[in-house]
């Protein structure tokens, strides 16, 4: 699934072609994603002007006058700035025209959306219970230490937790743990302060890497422009089980953690 640096880098690769732009159009060739696009969707949309591309966690929002577009990619979705003109692919399932430019939703497992949200977007149901942002201010040790005073469950799995941090999917998560030297498994309750602050450093230290590196690039993501990022090569542990450790030699190891494989190094991570 795309994290928050290929969602960041998805932001960044279409605001220069909507920002400021009138939907002209729009074609809905498969309304049934995760949730069904609305069956009067282009007339909610047509004509509004987009005023700004944020990114709340792993939701992109198209903010215009009364309203917002949100757009989760879900597990395997692309935004592609094309022409409008473009041949469809058979998951080719949304297009947003903006006169000469289109932003074409390509998913083929289809879990990802499209939809519109009149006023503000923050009370919706879909972005309200979601936590900080782990490249803003806020994340800090001391967040990181109040929020893990009491918990049990593993640290891997807390930092994966959208109630708590957002953004943070398996993949920056192993790596996170791997550059902060802390096994995935370790209680997030028995995390000192000085170690939290070790955490919070690494996991901004490696969302920022991956974002100069065009994000990871594994199965179906790609840029807004049809790229590939190549952050995938500079990895650590993530996908690595049984091949030496980059950094002591020692095998990486690979064990289930929440329903998800949690990469890690027992000399390197403690």
């Amino acid at each position: 699934m795309p994290e928050l640096p290929e969602v960041e880098i998805t932001r960044r690769g279409i605001e220069p072609f909507v920002l400021g732009k009138t939907i002209t159009g729009v074609t809905v060739r498969n309304p049934n994603l995760r949730r069904r696009v609305q069956r009067n969707f282009a007339r909610l949309i047509v004509g509004r002007r987009v005023d700004r591309v944020s990114r709340r966690g792993k939701y992109l929002l198209l903010e215009c006058a009364g309203g917002s577009l949100i757009v989760h990619l879900g597990m395997s979705g692309s935004l592609r700035v094309i022409e409008p003109g473009v041949p469809p692919g058979v998951h080719d399932h949304v297009d947003l025209v903006f006169g000469g430019t289109a932003l074409r939703l390509r998913d083929p497992r289809r879990f990802g959306m499209v939809l519109w949200n009149p006023g503000d977007a923050s009370p919706h149901p879909l972005l309200a219970h979601l936590g900080i942002e782990p490249l803003g201010a806020q994340f800090s040790a001391e967040f990181l230490h109040r929020v893990t005073r009491g918990r049990e469950v593993g640290i891997k799995q807390l930092l994966m937790n959208a109630s708590v941090v957002v953004g943070i999917g398996n993949i920056y998560a192993n790596e996170s743990l791997f550059r902060a030297g802390i096994l995935p498994r370790t209680r997030a309750g028995r995390l000192s302060r000085e170690r939290c602050g070790r955490l919070v450093a690494s996991v901004k230290d490696t969302l920022l890497d991956a974002l100069a590196a065009g994000g990871s690039s594994l199965r179906d993501f790609v840029h807004s422009d049809g790229a590939s990022g190549y952050f995938q090569q500079r990895y650590y542990v993530y996908d690595r089980a049984a091949l030496p450790c980059l950094v002591c030699g020692t095998h990486i190891r690979v064990a289930r953690l929440g329903q998800r494989s949690s990469f890690y190094c027992t000399t390197c991570q403690k």
